[in-house]
């Protein structure tokens, strides 16, 4: 990234980048989640908070990997993954199981019914989608991935 990050005209390529960044961790924390809430027989709320939880977990621990790669101590690079991801897992885990609880059966299809897998693509999908403007919005501002940027050269 360059130093066009900080600028308001902060381009779709570098928020969609930023966006699948946050995905790849929201989408492991989040099956990881509904796998676990769906085969233990949790409700759908239980199942929900487990899968958000995770999901920022691992949302933060990737963004954390590079940035202790690039020297930072573990708590600078933990107050850099909550500033860098809080606001885009936040979003996208909020329209991830909006659409998950909304999709008529999906909670409740159980793993062995293309419902719930065919749902929680769909959901992942969707949140992609309605996070980018998000992510482009904080990076114009300086916010966001662009504060993960500032570690990786």
């Amino acid at each position: 990234m360059t130093g066009d990050a900080h600028r308001p005209g902060a381009s779709w390529g570098m928020a969609a980048s930023a966006t699948l960044h946050c995905l790849t961790g929201c989408a492991i924390g989040e099956v990881l989640g509904m796998v676990i809430g769906t085969a233990l027989g949790f409700s759908n709320v239980a199942t929900i908070v487990l899968a958000v939880a995770l999901a920022f977990v691992f949302g933060y621990a990737l963004t954390m990997r590079g940035v202790l790669r690039s020297g930072v101590g573990f708590r600078q690079a933990l107050r850099v993954a909550l500033a860098a991801d809080t606001v885009s897992i936040a979003v996208m885990e909020l329209v991830d199981n909006a659409v998950m609880v909304t999709v008529p059966g999906a909670m409740e299809a159980g793993l062995g019914h293309w419902l719930f897998w065919g749902a929680l693509a769909f959901a992942l999908a969707v949140a992609f989608v309605l996070t980018v403007p998000v992510n482009k919005w904080l990076i114009g501002r300086g916010l966001g991935h662009a504060k993960v940027h500032a570690h990786h050269h």
